[in-house]
């Protein structure tokens, strides 16, 4: 990703944004913008190529504010009607947020009618950011209005861009401290009819439950009640991680209390696997208990590190199960052993666990090797 969003910004890129704004605006001085634009371009990486850029657009337009911003906005192709991004084009409008986050703090109104029109071209969740820092109160206000905005760009916006760890963006302290006015937004949201918007508040109440656990399993309890099918998968969403974790409490929100008379036995585990491959891994879940249990069912593997360091779980999501008494269910995973630069595999001994509602049982290990 941060190798294709670098070399995505290169001259060709340069010219068509030059040729854009001069479009905009037949005074703009198109050539001596792509020559200081792309005057040591390739030096720079992912956000700094558009930093770069969007220097270059700033001596080039008017030193008006306002009046740039005008220009920059005639120049915008069409708004986006997909919300799944399948390519890199999006990325295009990246100088263009950060021109409006880095110039526009003291020119609210201007900013904030930038960032609706562009969130649905290429987000805005890291432009608004500092307006959440500079401008608390407005930007807020603003955000509640957007909530019920026509436009799913700009309704998503409103979750995404007040993530307190949203990656890439940097933190909303103020709201890792105190994320009531947060889920004041995300409350708003939480029932939206697309599932864009409720992925990202999700992932907004997962970003929230990293700083205040207590809080994301309130919120998870709290919005069970009347809950859609469409609500339960955000709610389960949001817990995924606290789940992996093995929180009792997570577990509790979802109705998977404390297991009692479970049982794991390994139906396919391979002796061996290479890096570079992949392990096949299926076993049997059986409930031996006189009772039927709700069972969040996962994969812990404690994958061998690079200097003989004590090896730490990958926890990966199998199933969601319910059993009745006396009752067994086959379930697996594949996992992949391909090298990534999130994660590198070495040779050793694997050990492989089942957690179930964050009981973890052993199920064998597999020798990894070269």
């Amino acid at each position: 990703m941060a190798d294709s969003l670098k070399t995505f910004f290169d001259a060709p890129l340069v010219r068509e944004l030059g040729s854009q704004l001069h479009r905009a605006l037949p005074s703009f001085p198109r050539d001596t913008f792509v020559r200081e634009a792309i005057q040591d371009l390739e030096r720079h990486e992912l956000i700094d190529r558009a930093r770069h850029i969007m220097g270059a657009m700033r001596r080039a337009l008017p030193s008006d504010y306002p009046r740039a911003l005008k220009v920059m906005l005639r120049s915008l192709g069409p708004a986006r009607q997909d919300t799944e991004r399948k390519a890199m084009d999006v990325f295009f409008y990246l100088p263009h947020t950060l021109f409006v986050s880095e110039h526009g703090l003291e020119h609210f109104e201007e900013s904030m009618l930038a960032l609706h029109t562009l969130t649905q071209r290429f987000t805005g969740e890291w432009a608004i950011r500092p307006f959440l820092e500079r401008h608390p109160e407005k930007t807020l206000a603003r955000l509640r209005e957007w909530a019920t905005d026509e436009n799913v760009h700009v309704r998503r916006l409103v979750s995404e861009g007040t993530r307190p760890r949203l990656p890439w963006g940097s933190r909303l302290r103020a709201f890792q401290k105190d994320p009531r006015p947060v889920l004041a937004l995300l409350e708003l949201l939480k029932d939206d009819p697309e599932l864009y918007v409720r992925r990202s508040v999700a992932n907004n109440l997962n970003d929230i439950g990293k700083d205040h656990p207590e809080v994301l399993v309130q919120v998870a309890k709290a919005w069970q009640q009347g809950a859609t099918p469409e609500r339960q998968w955000l709610i389960r969403h949001a817990l995924r991680f606290a789940i992996k974790r093995g929180d009792a409490s997570a577990l509790e929100a979802l109705g998977a209390g404390k297991p009692t008379g479970i049982e794991v036995r390994a139906t396919s585990l391979p002796a061996r696997a290479r890096v570079g491959g992949a392990m096949d891994i299926r076993f049997e879940v059986a409930n031996r208990s006189r009772r039927a249990q709700s069972l969040v069912v996962d994969l812990a593997i404690y994958f061998v590190k690079a200097r003989g360091d004590a090896p730490q779980p990958k926890v990966f999501k199998v199933r969601e199960l319910t059993l009745g008494p006396g009752a067994t269910e086959e379930v697996g995973k594949r996992v992949s052993l391909a090298q990534l630069s999130t994660r590198r595999h070495y040779p050793g001994s694997h050990r492989i666990e089942a957690r179930i509602n964050g009981l973890d049982l052993p199920l064998g290990a597999v020798e990894v090797e070269t």
